[in-house]
């Protein structure tokens, strides 16, 4: 097993001071990193991405874990050079100097592929979705957020916090809240609690013509919360699409189970066909 530095020394010898502009919020703890991997299920014989690994407090987890390789994409030059040094002890840690949201990550490593990552606040959300279209590439996600994007996240239809990242979410994975977590726990501190969720991908996946469908309903059906959807998804075809789907059209988005926008998504990706 490699002895490591300590992470506030590695952050310290290259200038790692969290830079707000790239939604940077350091997880030193190793007792939290150690439960986020435990929480993220079997990694024996798995190929695990990190985006936004840091000084590598996650990463270091990770690769104490019984998963066969861990890839980290990072776009900050100082947290690179501190991955680099890391691998050269750690044989089993690749390194890709890169803007995550420009790469593919299915493309980065080979199956079985699992992600576990503290996001950077950012560009949480942007990435999520571009993991959800490709669902099908990975076994599980586990992921934290600022804890009002979790809840988000794995929200019921019918309550405040259901929207369009839930509808996402849920259409092609099962998700669970696994962790909250108290800004104490950041250096420097979050001004809000982090949650840590995870992701199975249901065994039948969206085609991504589906997908883009549901992508332009949610987003007009949500993008208006208070008019009712007839108004809402008038570009979309509004009442005949509506009444086509069985759905009243004096309901409100947030009303809608994902089996109702998953039918209306596919009578669009039909008619578009």
């Amino acid at each position: 097993m490699s002895v490591h530095p300590p992470l506030r020394e590695v952050i310290a010898r290259h200038g790692l001071a969290a830079r707000r502009a790239l939604g940077q919020h350091f997880l030193l703890d190793a007792n939290l990193t150690t439960r986020i991997v435990r929480e993220a299920g079997p990694l024996v014989g798995r190929h695990v991405l990190e985006v936004g690994p840091g000084p590598g407090g996650l990463t270091r987890a990770l690769l104490a874990s019984e998963a066969a390789s861990v890839t980290v994409v990072e776009i900050d030059r100082r947290a690179v050079a501190a991955m680099l040094e890391l691998a050269e002890v750690e044989p089993h840690l690749r390194v890709v100097a890169a803007d995550a949201l420009a790469k593919d990550a299915a493309a980065l490593i080979p199956p079985p592929r699992l992600i576990v990552a503290n996001l950077p606040y950012n560009i949480a959300t942007p990435l999520l979705v571009g993991w959800l279209r490709q669902a099908s590439a990975f076994e599980r996600l586990t992921l934290m957020f600022q804890l009002e994007v979790a809840e988000r996240i794995c929200a019921e239809s019918g309550t405040s916090a259901y929207g369009r990242l839930s509808v996402l979410a849920q259409w092609t994975c099962h998700t669970r809240l696994l962790l909250r977590i108290p800004p104490t726990a950041f250096v420097p501190p979050p001004k809000v609690y982090s949650a840590v969720v995870g992701f199975t991908p249901h065994d039948l996946q969206p085609a991504p013509a589906l997908f883009a469908q549901m992508e332009r309903l949610t987003a007009a059906a949500f993008g208006q919360r208070r008019k009712m959807l007839r108004g809402a998804l008038r570009p979309l075809g509004g009442e005949t699409l509506l009444r086509t789907a069985g759905i009243a059209p004096d309901r409100r988005a947030e009303t809608l189970t994902v089996a109702e926008f998953d039918r209306m998504a596919r009578l669009m990706a039909k008619a578009g066909s």
